[in-house]
């Protein structure tokens, strides 16, 4: 019960941050560091992805890679993390970013990054998503 519980919670998440770059895209403008090309394109694309891959992972069939793409997304989002550090203190949107606030975000990273290796160690878990009409073996 717990597996399913933190799954939905975790494929929710990556949902919502998603349609957060749709609807918040400007605080991602201050966050993306100045020698990446096509912010805006970038800010769309990340948001699809991280949609895309919560709803993957609410699947057995796709799981495993679904956590396997947001480990490498969440490393990839490191120079932003980075360049948070480097800029603050710095205002995102009304929200102050603090040093001390920028550096705790990196914890966090590793703690997403953990969260997908254990479904990604642990992907057949049955979940109420079953597209099969025949009894499954091994879930």
């Amino acid at each position: 019960m717990p597996y399913k519980i933190f799954l939905i919670i975790y494929a929710v998440f990556y949902i919502l941050a998603g349609c957060n770059h749709f609807l918040s895209t400007e605080g991602y403008y201050a966050i993306m560091p100045n020698w990446l090309p096509a912010h805006q394109f970038l800010i769309y694309l990340s948001g699809v992805i991280e949609i895309i891959l919560g709803v993957l992972l609410l699947f057995p069939k796709t799981r495993k890679q679904s956590a396997l793409c947001i480990i490498l997304m969440l490393l990839a989002f490191m120079p932003a993390h980075i360049y948070m550090i480097q800029m603050a203190p710095f205002m995102l949107g009304k929200i102050l970013v603090t040093p001390l606030i920028a550096w705790a975000r990196l914890p966090f990273q590793l703690l997403f990054m953990g969260w997908a290796w254990y479904y990604f160690k642990n992907p057949k878990q049955k979940f109420y998503f079953n597209v099969s009409k025949q009894p499954t073996k091994g879930y």
